[in-house]
Formats: C-alpha cells, structure tokens, sequence
C-alpha cells in the first residue's frame, strides 16, 4: 500500500492572480481536491460515504502552509500527500506540490484533521478500523514542526 500518494491538477485561470500566478488561498483547495481523488483511488477511502453511513467525519482543525516557486496560469502540477501523524484524535497530512516533472517544489502544506462525531459535533476517538488503516499507511517525517521540515526540505536542495 503506497504511503505517499499523488495526482496531478492543471492551474485553472479563475484561480489565478493578476500576475498569473495560482491565488494563495487556492492552493488549498487543490490540495484538498486533490487528496481527496488520492483517497479513493489508492484507499478506496471515500470521507462523504463514510460520513452518511457512519456518522463521523474529519474538519480541518489548522493548516501551516509555505510558498515557495509561484504556480502559474495552465501549468499541470503533482501533488504528493502522507499522513505523517495519526492520534487517537486526529491526523497530520503533509501535502507537497511540485511542477509537472517534479523538480521544482512549489509549495507545502501541514493539515491537521479532527475526526469528529456528526451527531454532537465534537471530537470523537478514530475506530479501530481506522486506527488500522492509518498505521498502515502513515509515514512520519523526523521533523517535529512545520518550521524544522521545511529548512530540512530546503537543505536537501
């Protein structure tokens, strides 16, 4: 089972500032977008069906994210994305987006995911199912902030 997983997305002109380059705030939906192709095609990990047969989800509980090379108007990017934390709680997904050819890195985001009970609303423990999968597929990085990743992604350059 692939730990990291990736798909590629074109830079959609709507999405893109007046200097053609990807909106800030736009990076984060392709991140989403993207995982959540990744999810089902490499987990058959599908959250929607989960959350109407299950009742319980994943909200966004932070996001921690760095711009590096600018994504321009119709250029395809890759977009890589690991769990590299799990907890009773939660997940920690690393997403990385890269040019097409994946030598230029453009961008990198941490997301930290709360599973969540539907019916109240609030936090809720993963099953054991779930815990299953995620240590299955979870590849922790050494770096233990946000901060230390990215000056160790930066120092392999």
């Amino acid at each position: 089972m692939n730990k990291v997983i990736e798909g590629k997305i074109k830079v959609r002109f709507q999405d893109c500032d007046p200097y053609n380059h990807l909106n800030n705030s736009k990076y984060i939906d392709y991140f989403i977008n993207v995982r959540e192709d990744q999810l089902i095609e490499n987990y058959d990990f599908d959250y929607f069906k989960i959350a109407r047969t299950q009742k319980v989800g994943w909200v966004t509980g932070s996001n921690q994210i760095i711009y590096l090379k600018p994504a321009a108007t119709n250029e395809t990017v890759v977009i890589q994305s690991q769990i590299i934390k799990v907890t009773g709680l939660s997940t920690l997904v690393e997403f990385r987006m890269y040019n097409e050819s994946k030598t230029q890195l453009k961008s990198v985001m941490w997301s930290k995911f709360i599973h969540i009970d539907m019916k109240t609303m609030r936090s809720t423990q993963h099953s054991n199912e779930f815990m299953k999968l995620f240590d299955q597929i979870c590849l922790p990085v050494e770096a233990q902030t946000f901060e230390e990743r990215i000056k160790r992604i930066l120092a392999k350059k």
